[in-house]
């Protein structure tokens, strides 16, 4: 029997969806139900690699978690990843099929709406039912044209609509009510109710604006979200953590500068994430977040790079392009002053890349040519259309000091790459050379053995005592946060609502 729908559907980007989506399949998870998420389209940089080796947006990986499920392509068959100049590498079914311009993509993307019934199918025929999330608006006018992703694949499949607005930002009820009235009716009629996210103070002060919002749309509101602090993978798009000069803390690059300063001489690791273009992955970072007694940024300042004690390189989408930026920001000084500081640097995937000889681009996969990159690790990369996907799992190798006691940490992760890296041994995990690591795998500081002996080192490295860390899984740490999201949604949503927009569940 085919599984009961709800769909959540958005003002504009940023609003929750993601979130909301993850939370309301925990809650359903929690009842008893068999669940699963859909997003027809992704756009992101955040990925994953199923058991499969197929690729998939991590958004729809972390919801997948939170419906007690082992993530799936099917879950999200049509992934875009920017590579800039409005191009993107477009994945179908897990797998690229090539790069494309915005219009051509537009053009054709049409033609992927049977691999969208299929794969909504197979999660339909093993669940009872099924989460939607939609993709920025659906009162987009100038893309409502071949919809795929909003009211046209709720049309398609026939389900039922919550619209989410953000209250956040200001201007909410102009929100919701603008993007009711931009809709035919037939698509009004399919949002069942409005949703307000991330609302702070005291609910009662909103009320007179619900019962005058009456007057102007007949839709009921399903519940007033409270803005909640959660550690949720987010879509990379819209992280406030990678937005502007600011560093986690919200500090200006300046005043970034002086508290690395500061910390000369004390006992905190200082820690930093290049924030790179087309940075990807960076939920790789989230354990070292989690780190006591660390100044952790993610930055692109130069001076905060040189002061830095663990300096990394993450994963890039357009790597050609990245190392060009990283020279041109004078960020490859910052790496290099580093590094002959003594300090640590990795890089990780593409990062790894940039720290070896060269990178070429014969068949033109970034626009071509041969690139130096910084020559800290003793490899070479040839980028080639076929992409390593795979899931990783083993011991790490023997390693030299002063990653000598990182040597045999079991790790698990996955290598989401293009080209052939030449000088890195085929069974090897890293690459390293005296105070530089180097490695493919993605989710590495998911394993807080591998973190925390990585810490110490940078540690001692430095110069200073280690503290002792109380780390945990990162699968261990989002179940904890979409336990307390889904205790959330049940205190102020109307569930009873909720269930009987989706209907009655067999």
């Amino acid at each position: 029997m085919a599984a009961k729908k709800l769909m959540i559907q958005g003002t504009m980007s940023g609003v929750g969806k993601s979130i909301l989506t993850a939370g309301l399949l925990r809650v359903l998870a929690q009842d008893g139900y068999r669940v699963a998420p859909f997003k027809s389209q992704n756009m992101a940089l955040n990925s994953f690699v199923t058991r499969d080796g197929k690729e998939m947006g991590r958004a729809q990986v972390v919801q997948a978690y939170a419906s007690f499920k082992e993530p799936s392509s099917d879950m999200n068959p049509i992934l875009l990843k920017p590579l800039g100049d409005s191009t993107s590498q477009v994945i179908v079914n897990g797998k690229s099929i090539g790069n494309m311009k915005a219009a051509d993509y537009f053009r054709m993307k049409r033609e992927l709406i049977p691999d969208i019934k299929k794969a909504f199918e197979r999660l339909s025929a093993e669940n009872d039912v099924v989460v939607i999330e939609g993709a920025g608006s659906p009162a987009e006018i100038n893309l409502k044209e071949n919809d795929i992703v909003n009211m046209g694949l709720a049309k398609m499949l026939d389900a039922p609509v919550l619209l989410v607005g953000d209250i956040d930002p200001g201007g909410v009820f102009a929100q919701l009510l603008g993007t009711v009235k931009l809709l035919p009716e037939d698509e009004v009629d399919r949002i069942k109710a409005l949703v307000i996210n991330k609302f702070r103070g005291d609910v009662k002060l909103l009320e007179p604006g619900l019962s005058m919002f009456g007057e102007h749309c007949d839709i009921p509101f399903a519940g007033i979200v409270p803005y909640v602090p959660l550690n949720i993978d987010e879509e990379d798009s819209i992280s406030k953590r990678l937005r502007g000069g600011a560093g986690r803390d919200g500090l200006s690059s300046g005043e970034l500068a002086t508290r690395m300063d500061d910390h000369t001489n004390g006992d905190v690791l200082r820690i930093c994430v290049i924030r790179l273009p087309y940075i990807s992955n960076y939920t790789d970072f989230d354990n070292l977040e989690n780190l006591e007694k660390v100044l952790f940024t993610y930055t692109d300042d130069p001076e905060v790079v040189a002061s830095s004690d663990l300096v990394i390189i993450p994963g890039t989408k357009n790597t050609l392009g990245d190392l060009k930026w990283l020279r041109k920001k004078g960020l490859d000084k910052g790496v290099l002053d580093a590094h002959r500081k003594g300090r640590i640097v990795m890089g990780i995937c593409g990062g790894m890349q940039i720290l070896g000889k060269e990178i070429c681009d014969p068949e033109c996969l970034e626009g071509g040519g041969t690139e130096a990159g910084l020559y800290l690790l003793p490899i070479s990369t040839s980028f080639q259309s076929d992409k390593t996907l795979k899931q990783v799992e083993k011991k790490i190798e023997s390693l030299d000091e002063p990653f000598k006691s990182l040597s045999d940490i079991s790790i698990r992760g996955y290598e989401i790459h293009m080209g052939k890296t030449t000088g890195l041994s085929p069974d090897s995990v890293f690459a390293a050379s005296g105070n530089v690591l180097g490695t493919y795998v993605h989710g590495i500081f998911d394993s807080p053995e591998f973190t925390s002996a990585l810490y110490e080192i940078a540690c001692i490295n430095r110069g200073i005592e280690p503290t002792k860390q109380s780390l945990d899984s990162s699968l261990s740490l989002q179940n904890k946060e979409l336990d307390k999201l889904a205790d959330v949604l049940r205190q102020s949503l109307d569930m009873d609502m909720v269930y009987r927009i989706i209907g009655e569940i067999k």
